[in-house]
């Protein structure tokens, strides 16, 4: 009989902020990182429309930033999560393109990073089906998201419902230790950890236990109604729209009724809230200031609109090179193939001998 596999190194595991501290390194002082340079990252987004700014600040610049920062970054295209709720073949197949397409515009170094499509890696399905065995209905049915889901008119499917499993097979399968999530996600990866342990007490020490990192400050990103910004809500802001698209997106922004150059409150502004997001402190105090001076709202808008054809303009020119070199994006993801089923692979085996599959 093979024998079993070695323990998870310790250097798998998150350590907190302080302990493997190197004071020289270069992201000691980032206060976005507070774990152990040793780690891993995963992060995943469903193919399921074209991004926007919510997208952009919750998600994909935290995840760009991190991708240097740890020790691998795995960028996922959850395609078979989307399925859940896209139901049109070709609109999904076109998503996953654009979505891939953006990440790399915005920054994703293939060289530092691995970026694959979730179907190409078989194990999430077999994983998905392993942990399932050890996951109690209680767990799943306190799931918010699944309750949200079908309120907002999702089709109340086994898939919906079982979607946290699925999501802990995704973040298990790579030994991730550190899982950057919005503050409505932040639930799915606790179950994972709950899952996780539960597993490790049935059948020993197996897997790392992640952690969710929510930025604070772009916890939620306000849509056009003040609401979260979602595609459900029909709210968003693009992030590679056209000019004059995304130019009525802001200039179609709800503000109370104060007059022109009456005191606007910064805090309670989404136009506000929303632009300082672009800004470092000091600018983003100074634009506070100009709200509270009076700050006509129409000028507010146009500042705001301004402000992000300028941020983005390199990457939509980024973008519109890369949808050129369509061979390149396909080569780009089979190499991230390869390179995930790699350790996912290695995973699940562990899984399976500590299960008694093999």
């Amino acid at each position: 009989m093979t024998p079993l596999p070695e323990p998870l190194p310790a250097g798998r595991q998150a350590l907190p902020w302080g302990e493997g501290r190197k004071e020289d390194s270069p992201v000691a002082n980032s206060p976005l990182f507070h774990y152990s340079i040793r780690m891993r990252v995963l992060s995943g987004f469903q193919p399921s429309g074209k991004f926007h700014l919510g997208n952009y600040f919750g998600s994909i610049r935290p995840n760009i930033e991190f991708q240097k920062k740890s020790d691998v970054s795995f960028f996922m295209v959850a395609d078979l999560h989307s399925l859940t709720s896209l139901k049109d073949p070709e609109e999904l197949r076109s998503s996953m393109r654009d979505n891939v397409l953006d990440f790399l515009a915005c920054g994703l170094d293939t060289e530092h990073s691995v970026l694959f499509r979730q179907s190409d890696i078989s194990e999430h399905a077999e994983l998905t089906w392993i942990l399932s065995t050890v996951t109690p209905m209680g767990l799943l049915e306190r799931a918010v998201s699944y309750k949200e889901k079908v309120t907002k008119g999702i089709a109340a499917s086994v898939g919906l419902f079982t979607y946290p499993i699925l999501m802990t097979a995704d973040i298990l399968l790579y030994r991730t230790d550190l899982v950057p999530v919005g503050k409505d996600q932040k639930q799915h990866v606790e179950i994972a950890r709950d899952i996780a342990l539960k597993f490790n007490n049935a059948y020993g020490e197996t897997f790392v236990l992640p952690e969710p990192q929510i930025q604070k400050e772009v916890a939620v990103v306000p849509g056009t109604d003040g609401q979260k910004m979602s595609k459900s809500y029909g709210n968003t802001i693009p992030l590679f729209g056209e000019e004059k698209e995304i130019k009525k997106a802001i200039m179609g922004i709800v503000t109370d009724s104060k007059e022109a150059h009456d005191p606007k409150d910064p805090d309670t502004c989404t136009i506000y809230q929303i632009h300082r997001l672009f800004l470092d402190l000091p600018g983003a105090k100074a634009l506070a200031e100009e709200y509270r001076n009076g700050l006509p709202y129409g000028d507010a808008k146009r500042q705001l609109f301004e402000q992000c054809m300028e941020y983005f303009a390199p990457m939509r020119e980024r973008r519109s090179i890369l949808q050129k070199k369509e061979d390149e994006i396909h080569d780009i993801l089979q190499k991230g193939a390869k390179k995930a089923s790699g350790v996912a692979s290695e995973t699940l085996e562990r899984v399976k001998r500590a299960v008694g599959l093999i």
